[in-house]
């Protein structure tokens, strides 16, 4: 885990041996607890504490290894598709929003090292941050593992999403998924209400989805899109279910 005398910013809220302990019952074997600590080390807590190691090329090399596996899963489950419906599958997966929600997930805002500015800000709970730290945790344990390991930890955490983004007619967002489910159905287009609170620099929204004048789905975010794409999230599926076996 990070090490510097001089460092002031903040210690994350949870020890990073409860996310070594998740990792080993997933991967099937131990991840050096250094190179973990180098995945979740935001480069502004690293240039607090005087230049430690930090994430980004971890991130880089997770990255890559994610497109791997997910390019394969996608290529060997769905046979039938043409090169560019696999393309848009994968890109409703490997994107910044998916993997930050795998992120939080799994709680990992909670073991990330910060610096004082993005702590105060609400960094733990940032997309951009959250996403870059998942794969920076893939590129930990297949430093540490090997590729048998983190293709283990990527299906884990990325086969759910497969899973889901195959049910999606656009296989990219929500809100395009639910705007063809109502249009396969007759049923108007969509209208999103959205509200906010909190300062400035911490804002967070509250969005509704209303299907013919009637509240269908709710989600809340940090930002306006995200809040819309969760209200949109929450509507496809019950509207889905409401409609199933009518088309």
């Amino acid at each position: 885990m990070p090490r510097a005398a001089a460092s002031s910013a903040p210690e994350p809220p949870r020890p990073l041996t409860d996310l070594l302990d998740y990792l080993t019952e997933v991967t099937g074997g131990p991840v050096d607890a250094e190179e973990l600590g180098h995945a979740l080390t935001h480069r502004s807590y690293a240039y607090e504490a005087g230049g430690l190691p930090h994430n980004e090329r971890l991130e880089f090399l997770g990255d890559s290894v994610l497109g791997v596996v997910v390019t394969h899963t996608l290529f060997t489950r769905h046979p039938d598709l043409p090169e560019g419906q696999l393309a848009k599958l994968r890109a409703a997966v490997v994107n910044m929003r998916a993997l930050a929600e795998v992120g939080r997930t799994i709680g990992l805002g909670d073991h990330l090292y910060l610096g004082r500015g993005e702590e105060t800000t609400g960094g733990r709970d940032k997309d951009s941050i959250l996403a870059d730290a998942v794969e920076a945790v893939i590129g930990a344990v297949y430093i540490t593992q090997g590729m048998g390991a983190a293709a283990a930890l990527v299906h884990h955490l990325i086969d759910p999403l497969i899973a889901a983004s195959a049910l999606r007619g656009a296989g990219l967002d929500w809100k395009t998924s639910l705007q063809e489910l109502l249009s396969q159905h007759d049923l108007g287009n969509p209208t999103y209400q959205v509200d906010e609170s909190g300062p400035e620099h911490a804002k967070e929204f509250a969005a509704r989805v209303l299907v013919a004048g009637a509240v269908e789905g709710t989600g809340e975010g940090r930002t306006k899109k995200d809040a819309e794409q969760r209200a949109a999230a929450a509507a496809w599926e019950t509207l889905g279910t409401r409609y199933a076996g009518t088309a």
